[in-house]
């Protein structure tokens, strides 16, 4: 959370002219919205916040594509092949597993790391689902997926025109 976050107004915004110095019912209405923004920030837009993050975007992943080939690779960090698992079935790719805290409960300690179980589902269309390979190295899961002859057919390249 940036300093600015605690601020429940900036400096652009300035108070009613009418009312003078402090007029509640502004004051009221820059709390609510300070209010929702704080509680849907981490619903869409470019920065989640770190609560929500963990829910709905983690781990982090990068879809590469080719004319032969959709590889999905899933940012690990912690883990092994043996915490995660992958499954694919009906055009969905499914990652899951879970990160074990490593704390053992002694004295006061704070941390931005994430733990628990997670499951990311990726739709993955037109591929040949039992020929897909996964693999696991420095804390990177790399799924690739063939695509099948079927979905590389129906793709039809359009021209651009300039004016």
């Amino acid at each position: 959370m940036a300093i600015r976050d605690l601020i429940p107004w900036s400096r652009n915004q300035e108070l009613a002219p009418t009312r003078g110095a402090f007029d509640p019912f502004l004051t009221l209405h820059r709390e609510m919205n300070r209010l929702f923004d704080d509680v849907f920030h981490g619903f869409g837009g470019p920065g989640l916040s770190p609560v929500m993050e963990g829910r709905f975007g983690w781990p982090k992943v990068e879809l590469s594509e080719t004319d032969k080939l959709l590889t999905v690779s899933a940012e690990l960090p912690g883990l092994t092949e043996k915490d995660v698992e992958v499954e694919i079935a009906h055009g969905v790719l499914t990652v899951r597993g879970e990160k074990k805290a490593e704390h053992k409960g002694e004295g006061r300690y704070f941390t931005e790391r994430y733990y628990g179980a997670f499951e990311r589902q990726i739709p993955v269309e037109g591929v040949e689902e039992d020929k897909a390979e996964a693999s696991f190295s420095n804390g990177v899961l790399t799924v690739s997926l063939p695509k099948s002859e079927k979905a590389r057919e129906g793709v039809k390249r359009i021209a651009i025109n300039t004016h």
